[in-house]
């Protein structure tokens, strides 16, 4: 690849730090011939948040090689911004409300992007797109990269044994924007949400008459999403009106992740170009709407064998002994791993009985109202375990890496599960939280999680949580307003 000096970011960063494997650096080279050959104009360079949210800087064509080379400079109060927006830290102080040297007074980090992510977008003309790592100028990789919290379990789960296989399904709903609410008394932090009117009236499950209604609008989200090299498997019409689940294909480590931060962000953005709008919000405040989750099918496969090792040998059983234990882990930390899965206020109220969610922490064979799902038996490959508790809204790489570490958990300790159940909302089991506060309570009340993702970080998700919920506890409701205004 060929050197570039500039002021992109740091000069030749990605050597001086030796952040790159060869094969990367064969793909960077790979890189500036595809934007020169196919006339690319643009290249978006994002990395995921604290939230999951893709946040970046376009660069132009001539750029690229810099970019790659020296990376991009953002600037550190990305990282302390909660859901709004808002910077929840104090930033000009010392160590910028963290402690942190590097995070004083709104300096940059560096967006390393990497190499093996590259994609041309589609719907966006003669634009490309790199998913970045993100790194101090001083070579320090930023302790609050999600994505690294995510290699740091695999590796752990590597030392072990063993890989990561993991599959999406994932509900979200898809409007007619009716009002953008762009005028500018609407505008805030955050902005009026945009009226939206419905593609489709819901409860025809699967019925092939609601799905072609909704196909010429599912069409152009589908070609883009294949075009970019997401992994679909199938698009459903779900139960409520305008509701769409997708699913993936199984990625092994870093790639389902990865491929989820794509797909939120694609979705919303072909939508939009469509005049539609996409959410990923668990229950929009909508009548007639039903909450929208994201099931995660997961497994384990042997390093040596390249086998399934949750395929049970024996007649009766649906797992193995180790996809017992990690069960188990799961179980043990579903508590205090609900903010990784669930961390929006919204998220919670999808939790409720009899509603194909679940509202305890229990298990069963192929059953869909408990919180795990277990599916599988002898001779079937593709027995897993499906974890039915997240939002669509979580980030992908804190909810991965909570899944790992609990089935660790599970399986360095040989935990043994409860048994499963046929009803699971009639069986006692440890209730999952029932709001976003009582989640940071679970999590701080569950040393393990700082153990594996550090006081550093937890301490840090939490700040950022409990400003948001401070935000939320001292607005005055809808509710509010016509359950008080008039009576006293």
């Amino acid at each position: 690849m060929t050197k570039h000096s500039g002021s992109m970011g740091r000069d030749g960063f990605a050597e001086r730090f030796g952040l790159w494997t060869a094969e990367q650096q064969k793909a960077a080279a790979d890189i500036e011939k595809q934007v020169k050959d196919l006339g690319l104009e643009a290249v978006r360079i994002s990395f995921a948040d604290q939230h999951g949210i893709l946040r970046g800087k376009t660069v132009m064509a001539s750029e690229i090689g810099s970019a790659l080379s020296n990376g991009v400079g953002m600037v550190t109060t990305l990282l302390a911004k909660d859901t709004s927006h808002k910077t929840v830290f104090p930033w000009f102080t010392e160590g910028g409300g963290l402690g942190m040297e590097e995070m004083t007074g709104g300096g940059d980090f560096l967006m390393m992007p990497d190499p093996s992510t590259f994609r041309v977008l589609p719907w966006a003309h003669k634009t490309g797109w790199l998913l970045a790592d993100i790194y101090f100028p001083n070579g320090k990789p930023v302790p609050f990269s999600t994505r690294q919290i995510l290699r740091d379990a695999l590796s752990e789960l590597k030392e072990a044994g063993y890989d990561y296989v993991s599959g999406l399904e994932v509900e979200f709903h898809l409007f007619k924007l009716e009002d953008p609410k762009l005028r500018p008394e609407q505008a805030g932090q955050p902005a009026e949400a945009p009226s939206v009117s419905l593609l489709a009236h819901g409860f025809q499950y699967l019925t092939e008459q609601r799905m072609d209604e909704l196909d010429p609008h599912l069409d152009i989200l589908r070609s883009h999403l294949l075009q970019v090299g997401l992994p679909l498997r199938t698009i459903e019409v779900e139960f409520g009106p305008s509701q769409v689940e997708i699913t993936f294909n199984p990625g092994v480590g870093l790639e389902t992740a990865d491929a989820m931060i794509l797909f939120r962000s694609a979705v919303k953005q072909i939508a939009h170009r469509q005049g539609l709008h996409a959410t990923f919000m668990c229950r929009p405040n909508l009548p007639n709407l039903f909450s929208s989750g994201w099931h995660l099918h997961q497994s384990l496969i042997d390093r040596k064998t390249g086998n399934n090792v949750f395929v049970p040998e024996d007649d009766g059983e649906v797992l193995s002994p180790l996809g017992h234990q990690f069960i188990a882990g799961l179980l043990k930390h579903a508590r205090g791993a609900a903010l990784f899965s669930t961390p929006t206020i919204n998220g919670y109220k999808r939790y409720q009985p009899y509603s194909l969610a679940p509202d305890r922490a229990l298990w069963g064979k192929d059953n869909r109202g408990a919180m795990l799902r277990v599916i599988g038996g002898p001779g079937d490959a593709g027995s897993r375990i499906e974890n039915r508790v997240g939002e669509p809204a979580a980030n992908p790489y804190l909810y991965l890496a909570s899944q790992i570490y609990s089935g660790l958990d599970g399986i360095k300790n040989q935990l043994q599960p409860s048994t499963p159940v046929d009803a699971p909302y009639d069986t006692e089991a440890p209730p999952l939280p029932r709001s976003l506060l009582d989640a940071t309570f679970a999590l701080k009340e569950d040393p393990y999680f700082r153990e594996k993702f550090g006081d550093q970080f937890i301490d840090y998700l939490l700040h950022i949580k409990e400003a948001e919920i401070t935000r939320f506890l001292t607005t005055v409701t809808d509710w509010e307003q016509r359950e008080y205004f008039e009576i006293f």
